[in-house]
Parts: structure tokens; sequence; C-alpha cells
């Protein structure tokens, strides 16, 4: 007797004849079909999407540790090839000062002192002349400083300097374009300091956290978000006069937050459809079944035929 390879077949087939199609099942198997078509479109959604997540970590010498499988502490300089450097944006509208009296000066404590620092920078005169738009971009060093705007670099100091303000934006590093991120990156944007003391000096006082987004291509882009505290006091120089100016004193948190793309993998995107399609059909057809059931005893009952 020749072997039968069709005995392997776990799926063995009901003849037509001995199946009963009933108006139920046609429902049950329509309303079946359309709840599996919306579950397939959601999680067809979900894995198109990309999805990113963080992780907060520390700054320096690594050393993994994972809390909860969702943060990793861990510490590293994310951007190791910046030289210990952070590029600065700075925007920033004086409208009663004119733009020859104005100045940036930057210190740290590497031992940079630079007074009238000029390159990457513009001014633009505002209200005929008497106000300016201070634009520059810049490089600080990864260590405790500070850059401000002032007269300090001026020939020739001016009797009453006004130091009310308007920054239009403050950021460092790299500018990240992404909807998905909420963060402060520009936490200075829009302060309106037009209406304090024109004499009074301006402390704004920054803890820069560093961030990494990379993106699904494994390429990183660096920036930083910042805290600001500020306060605001008049300050006296050696001679007994007023020289106000715009302090931004900054710091380096050592915790840095890491954004990372990613996407669904194929093969959980497989399992899901198929744990729908089968757990659908297994309680619809246990639905059937059982009302399927209920009717025929229903009409035995109604033919006397059950006692």
């Amino acid at each position: 007797m020749p072997f039968d390879f069709r005995r392997f077949d776990i799926y063995r087939k009901v003849p037509k004849d001995l199946t009963q199609p009933t108006f139920t099942g046609a429902i049950i198997s329509v309303c079946c079909c359309l709840f599996i078509l919306f579950l397939f479109l959601s999680e067809l959604t979900g894995f198109i999407a990309t999805e990113i997540v963080w992780k907060g970590g520390c700054i320096g010498k690594r050393n993994p540790l994972i809390l909860g499988g969702v943060n990793e502490l861990y510490v590293d300089d994310p951007d190791k090839d910046s030289g210990g450097k952070i590029e600065v944006n700075l925007n920033i509208s004086l409208p009663n000062l004119h733009c020859e009296l104005i100045g940036l000066d930057i210190q740290d404590e590497m031992g940079r002192h630079e007074v009238g620092h000029i390159d990457n920078s513009m001014k633009i005169p505002l209200n005929n002349g008497d106000g300016c738009r201070f634009e520059g971009q810049f490089s600080i060093n990864k260590v405790p400083g500070n850059f401000h705007v002032s007269t300090h670099s001026a020939t020739a100091q001016p009797q009453n300097p006004d130091m009310t303000h308007i920054i239009h934006k403050l950021s460092f590093g790299d500018k990240l374009q992404v909807q998905n991120i909420h963060g402060a990156f520009n936490a200075l944007e829009g302060a309106d300091k037009l209406s304090s003391n024109p004499l009074a000096s301006h402390d704004y006082i920054l803890k820069i956290v560093p961030t990494v987004y990379e993106e699904m291509n494994g390429k990183q882009r660096y920036s930083y978000q910042y805290t600001v505290a500020n306060k605001e006091y008049v300050a006296y120089s050696h001679t007994g006069r007023i020289i106000p100016a715009i302090w931004f004193r900054y710091d380096l948190s050592p915790i840095t937050v890491k954004y990372t793309e990613r996407r669904q993998p194929l093969y959980r995107f497989i399992t899901t459809i198929c744990a729908i399609i089968g757990g659908t059909f297994t309680v619809a057809g246990i639905l059937d079944s059982c009302i399927f059931t209920a009717s025929e005893a229903w009409k035995k009952i109604q033919l006397g035929k059950m006692q």
C-alpha cells in the first residue's frame, strides 16, 4: 500500500454537504471581517509610524545601569568630536541702545576672556538708529562660564545706558526640527524686559542639558536644552558708575537626554496580525456555535422533543 502524504494534513476539510449556512453566522462573519480590518489598519498605522523614545543618562565614563528597562544611566560625552565646544546662537534686541555701544564678552573657567567678540555677529539698527538688534553665532567651552552683552567694549561709556531688551533666541548646538519633541531648546525665547529698570543688570543663570537625537539610520545630532533662572539688580563699578550688562551664566548638567527614532519590528507586526486574525475567528466561532446550539435547543423545546 503506497504511503499517503495527506495523513499529515492537520487542517482536514469538512465536505460542503455536511455544512449548513445560517443568517446569524453570516452576520457574525461580516462583523468579524470588519473588526479584523479595523485592527489591521490600526496596527499598520502603528507599524509605519516612527516612534521616539528617550533615555536619561550621565555624561562621562560609560557605566550602564538599567532601571525598569526604561532609563539608562551611563557616563559618556555624547559629542566627542566637538573639540570640547558648544555652538551658541544669540538674537537679542536692545531698542534704546546704539549699535556702536553694544558688544559681546565671553569668559570661562579655562581662562578665556574675550571682550568685544565680533566673529559671525551682526548688528541691525532699530528705531532710526536709537536701538540695536544683535545677532551672533559663537562657540563656548564645555566648562562653567558666562557671556554677556554690555557696553564694556565701547571706546566711550554712555552716560545713561539702557539695558532693557527682548530675547528672540538663545539656543545651543544643532537645531532639532522634530515635531514630537517638546523641550526647552529655546527657553528664553520672548523674554521681555522692556519695562524693567534701564540701569539694571540682568543675570540669566542657565543649566545646560546635553541632548542627543538619533535617527533610524544611525545619524546623531547634538543639541542642548537648558533651564533658566534670572535676577535683576543695579551694579556699581569701582569708580561708582553704573555699568549695566545682560549676563548669561552657564554650567553643564551631568545629565544627558537621548531621543531615538525606532519602528516596530516586522516580526512583531506579523505576530500581532496573526493573533488578531486567529483570535477573532476563534472567538467568533465560539459565539456562532453557542448561538446555533441555543437556537437548535429552542426549536426542539418548541416541538416538544426535549423533556
